[in-house]
């Protein structure tokens, strides 16, 4: 409870304070973080759809295990801070990777929408549950 109510928030606002946007300031360092975001995503996602595909899944489902490995952000957070205190990135590329982090994770949702997955956990809908009776 302490950790979800106290610690966690603390860890995101660090996180926040420390992420200079102002420091993305040009096309160049713009480019540079688009390519951080597109070698996570082909990275993250095209090793899971490759491992899925090998063990007998079918291109839907490796993609949708592909999409929800991008839900990784805070476990990336973590990491990051962590090498951001010994003095591994700058702080420019320390905002690049936040940057990446939050828009994979972001993304999870749409990519899954797309591909048709819906939330099996989920209660239906009467609306839902009546058509399929």
């Amino acid at each position: 409870m302490l950790v979800s109510v106290l610690l966690l928030p603390m860890f995101f606002a660090l996180t926040g304070m420390r992420t200079r946007l102002d420091l993305l300031n040009g096309k160049s360092t713009w480019m540079w973080a688009g390519i951080v975001l597109l070698a996570a995503v082909f990275g993250k996602m095209g090793g899971a759809v490759l491992a899925a595909r090998v063990t007998g899944q079918s291109w839907r489902d490796a993609a949708a295990l592909g999409a929800l490995l991008n839900t990784r952000g805070l476990v990336e957070l973590i990491v990051l801070n962590i090498a951001y205190n010994v003095g591994a990135f700058s702080p420019t590329l320390f905002t690049m990777m936040v940057v990446m982090a939050l828009m994979t994770t972001i993304s999870t949702t749409p990519i899954l929408n797309l591909l048709g997955v819906q939330d099996r956990s989920a209660p239906q809908s009467l609306e839902a549950e009546r058509s399929a009776a």
